[in-house]
């Protein structure tokens, strides 16, 4: 078994965009500029804009990070997403998920500039990139991909099995598996709560991509012998043992899975640390205009 370190990926792409965010400000007078919008006080989304904002000012770019309390109207937000969206300070934008039951994340998405769309969920990223043309692509499947480009591994003509069919992770990670690139040249089955014989349906990953939010959903009887492990789950727990207070847990038995895979992330250090590396990579590309030209 080899570990897919998101620890030394990360690492190293970071440092690539220091480096080109640094030619940037000499170029343009200014900082690659990334706004990140929180509605209420979930415990998860303080944790990971705080990161997305603390990783922002390593790599040298300018971040704002604008709370609002959740009784805010979903117009109020759209009109600020508006106002952002002619800023030409303001290179990408992102809405802190989940929010409030009074606003629909659709609506949120779809108001977003698709040229301010570095988590690449708006309509127009995800249809480029389902036709393979350039776009921000979704940031944790970008940042696996980046990863498994990193480690060289053989994704061609192999069985990908996708545990998940979120539109964050699962469906787009299944059109990037499959798509004629490399990586991708998959053969890829999307598994999910309706799914039949489940168990079988996994054992025939030879790349098995685990994005459900279920502890240690993925045994190691539904592994085969040499797969390649990605674990998306973030999964938090109260625990005695750490100076937090929580233990994170993937959506894969890391301990006995392991054993069988020929590769494998680990959680946390693993598709976490990547999913901010494609932030940052979509945040540096929206500022040098690469994919939107206009």
């Amino acid at each position: 078994m080899q570990l897919l370190d998101g620890k030394v990926v990360s690492a190293k792409i970071k440092e690539d965009i220091k480096q080109e965010a640094a030619e940037f400000l000499q170029e343009k007078g200014r900082k690659p500029h990334l706004v990140a919008i929180l509605v209420g006080n979930d415990g998860g989304s303080e944790t990971y804009v705080a990161s997305k904002m603390r990783n922002c000012e390593m790599v040298g770019f300018d971040s704002t990070n604008i709370r609002y309390d959740v009784e805010i109207s979903e117009a109020e937000l759209i009109a600020k997403i508006e106002e952002i969206n002619t800023d030409a300070t303001i290179d990408g934008l992102i809405v802190q998920l989940p929010l409030p039951p009074h606003i629909d994340p659709e609506k949120i998405t779809a108001a977003i500039d698709y040229r301010k769309d570095v988590d690449g969920f708006h309509p127009v990223n995800l249809g480029r990139m389902q036709r393979n043309l350039p776009c921000f692509i979704p940031a944790t499947p970008y940042g696996i991909m980046l990863m498994l480009e990193h480690y060289n591994i053989d994704t061609a003509g192999k069985k990908a099995v996708i545990v998940g069919r979120s539109n964050i992770v699962g469906s787009p990670m299944s059109i990037l598996l499959a798509r004629n690139t490399q990586p991708g040249n998959c053969t890829v089955t999307i598994t999910h709560s309706r799914t039949q014989n489940l168990r079988e349906e996994v054992l025939q990953g030879d790349i098995v991509v685990a994005a459900i939010g279920k502890k240690n959903f993925v045994t190691a009887d539904m592994v085969k012998e040499g797969a390649v492990v990605i674990d998306v789950g973030i999964n938090r727990e109260t625990s005695t043992e750490t100076k937090s207070g929580f233990k994170l847990f993937g959506d894969v038995d890391y301990e006995n899975v392991a054993p069988k895979a020929s590769w494998i992330t680990p959680v946390p250090g693993g598709v976490g640390l990547m999913t901010i590396v494609g932030l940052l990579k979509n945040t540096l590309e929206a500022a040098k205009g690469t994919i939107y030209k206009d």
